[in-house]
């Protein structure tokens, strides 16, 4: 099974950059999402597809499945979560009060930008000491957290020195990039692993909670 990210612009990077310097605060809402979609799958173009192969393969063999993270990154992780539990996978997530704990052919999943988060670093020691695998979706290349992986996936993010000399830098507040391409990353994950399992929504709306 492969995970390809094809090249899906049709301005350069640099257009875009532009584009935003002309039209500043009374840009579209339209567009401004449209620009920003840009630059998340500008982030995806080097994600290798083995190592989205790898965490396929390695959701499928595992159970029970655990994804930590914090912050907005833990709301973007706790979405993959959900989606793997309507596809018939033991998944949980650290920390909520359900969780059981995690050994041996279980796998966590962790998802950080900066790779440095302490609290979801110390997860990542315990999860191994306990003989479960360790894979990470990681914004910063040798992070401590990234020391302690047994399998990494790095989503750089385009930084604001890639803009030309002429034009206004696209800047996001904060880790807001990175979020935004893990999300679109994991779900091109979750939709592998549907299509692996037959397309069929009938079995996920089963699995479907009924109490809301």
């Amino acid at each position: 099974m492969r995970i390809d990210f094809p090249h899906l612009f049709l301005v350069p990077f640099s257009g875009i950059l532009s584009e935003i310097s002309r039209h500043g605060a009374a840009m579209k809402i339209d567009r401004r999402c449209s620009l920003i979609a840009a630059h998340a799958l500008r982030c995806l173009e080097d994600v290798p597809s083995q190592q989205a192969d790898r965490l396929c393969r390695w959701l499928q063999a595992s159970a029970p499945i655990f994804c930590a993270a914090q912050g907005r990154s833990g709301y973007i992780l706790r979405c993959f979560c959900m989606r793997l539990m309507h596809m018939g996978y033991c998944a949980h997530f650290a920390g909520d009060t359900v969780t059981p704990p995690i050994g041996e052919g279980g796998v966590l999943v962790v998802l950080s930008g900066s790779g440095r988060t302490s609290c979801t670093c110390s997860l990542v020691e315990r999860a191994k000491s306990a003989g479960g695998r360790t894979f990470g979706i990681l914004g910063t290349k040798y992070s401590p957290m990234e020391a302690h992986l047994d399998a990494v996936i790095h989503i750089p993010v385009v930084q604001v020195e890639e803009a030309g000399a002429d034009d206004e830098p696209f800047v996001q507040a904060l880790g807001s990039p990175f979020e935004q391409a893990a999300f679109l990353f994991l779900e091109g994950v979750s939709h592998a692993l549907f299509v692996r399992q037959g397309s069929d929504q009938r079995m996920l709306q089963q699995r479907h909670t009924n109490l809301e």
